[in-house]
This record gives structure tokens, sequence and C-alpha cells, in this order.
């Protein structure tokens, strides 16, 4: 195995770059639940649902998609076999075990309601939402297991995880953070960035962010350590968007049957 720049990576037998390298993270693997992950999809008429829809089928582990819900009434009712709901009907959803939600602040209240009630786990996408919003995630999250993120790359969850040990072990080194989009993109410095920016900062490093809208760039991060003389570029590229349903799916699997809690993209790796 290759050493890391800074560290030996044989010294983190757990370390997530391992487990990407040995193919365990983002593929269905020995040990796991083999009995379908019922999923309910919440937002499926946008860009996320629809690829989850697509994808559920095709992709490593078991699962049953067993309702999607849109914001309007939909027509047809049924989809390859998935019944299809309107957001003002989402109390009616059959059973479920967990609900992967990108849709829009306005949706996420019930759909979060509706998890706590019938103690089912939530993977939420959702951006945008406020701190009231955040606040009651906390509060669901002594009742249920869930995850909210702003990216579920998987390549993304361990980027964070280097970046929070690259920044511990370089203590005083400049932290910059470079990221591109399309220009169809609104917010800047995007979630992602914000993310990796945390994860440096955990250690005590001062962040800085530039921004790039150019093109059609799915999305492209890096994170700059500077010292004297020498310089860390680690930099993930996106190069199609199914990565973010592949990464939901992926870490939807590995939540159900958890035990309550706030957990994050890079817990649920293995």
């Amino acid at each position: 195995m290759r050493r890391a720049t800074i560290w030996d990576i044989r010294r983190f037998p757990e370390d997530a770059a391992a487990r990407v390298a040995s193919g365990t993270a983002g593929g269905y693997h020995a040990g796991m639940n083999t009995s379908p992950t019922r999923l309910l999809i919440h937002g499926a008429s946008g860009r996320m649902g629809q690829a989850l829809l697509r994808l559920a089928g095709t992709e490593p582990g078991p699962y049953q998609v067993v309702a999607a819900v849109t914001r309007r009434t939909p027509s047809p009712r049924v989809v390859d076999g998935v019944p299809h709901f309107a957001a003002s009907e989402l109390a009616g959803v059959p059973a479920f075990d967990v609900a992967i939600d990108f849709s829009l602040p306005e949706g996420f209240d019930p759909v979060l309601a509706l998890c706590v009630e019938r103690k089912a786990a939530l993977v939420s996408g959702t951006t945008g939402i406020s701190a009231t919003q955040q606040q009651a995630l906390s509060v669901a999250a002594a009742a249920i297991p869930l995850v909210w993120a702003t990216n579920f790359s998987l390549g993304v969850a361990v980027l964070a995880e280097i970046v929070e040990r690259a920044s511990a072990a370089l203590p005083g080194w400049d932290v910059d953070v470079v990221e591109s989009h399309h220009v169809h993109k609104k917010d800047a410095p995007s979630g992602t960035a914000l993310t990796l920016g945390q994860a440096a900062g955990s250690a005590g490093a001062q962040v800085h962010y530039a921004s790039l809208r150019a093109g059609d760039i799915v999305g492209e991060h890096t994170v700059q350590f500077a010292g004297l003389g020498e310089r860390i570029e680690l930099t993930h590229r996106a190069t199609h968007r199914d990565i973010f349903a592949r990464g939901a799916l992926h870490v939807a699997s590995r939540l159900q049957g958890r035990a309550a809690g706030a957990y994050q993209v890079r817990d649920l790796l293995d």
C-alpha cells in the first residue's frame, strides 16, 4: 500500500481511504443485512429523486422502493411498479425502513415528522433548511437514526476525513478551499466546501475559501495546505451527478437498523 504524504496509512487500518481502496465502501459486502431495504423517495420528481428511482434497482445491495412522493399530484399513479403520492398524501404511504429526502425546505418538516412517527430512518440532502429545522433534526436524532449532509459522495466523505487528519498534523499551515461548479450554481462557497472547511477547522485551522463558476462543471473541490517551501493539494472531482444518488443509497442501506442518532456519511462507509 502506498504511503500518504504526511502519515503512513498502514497506521490506520480503519482509515476511510483504505476502505475505498479495498472496495468495501460503496458496495454490497458479506455481513450486511440481506433483506431488502424498503425506501421512500421524497422529492421524487427532482433530479436527485429521478436518479434514485433509476439506480435503486441496479445498485449493489437489495433495495425496494415502496413509494415515491412528489410536490404535485402524480400522473400516472404507478411508474415501473412504484406507487407515487403527492406531498399532501404523505401520511398514506406504505411502511418503509428509510426515507431518502431530496426536496425543498418547505417539504422537509413533514417527512421528518413522518419518520419520527414511524420510527424509520432518514437520509436527507435537502439544502437551505433553517436553523429551526436544524434544531428539529437534532431533536429527532434522539428518536431515529438520521443523516443530513450537503454531499453524499463517498469520495468527499473520505476527503473530509483526510483533511481533518492533515490539518491536525500541520498546525500553523495556511488552509484554503477552492471549489468550482457550473455557471447555474448560485450559492458560494458550496455546502461541500463549507463541510471540508469545517473538517480542517476542527483542528484549529483558519480556513479561507474561493469559488469559481464556469461551464458545466459538476463539482470540484481542492483543499490546499501551504507551509514554508512546500504545499499539499487534496482534490475531489465529480464527473457525474449519479455519484450523489449512489452515495445516498449506500448510506440508506447502512443506516437501517442503527441506533438513534445523527450520523455522518463518513460513519457509514463500511
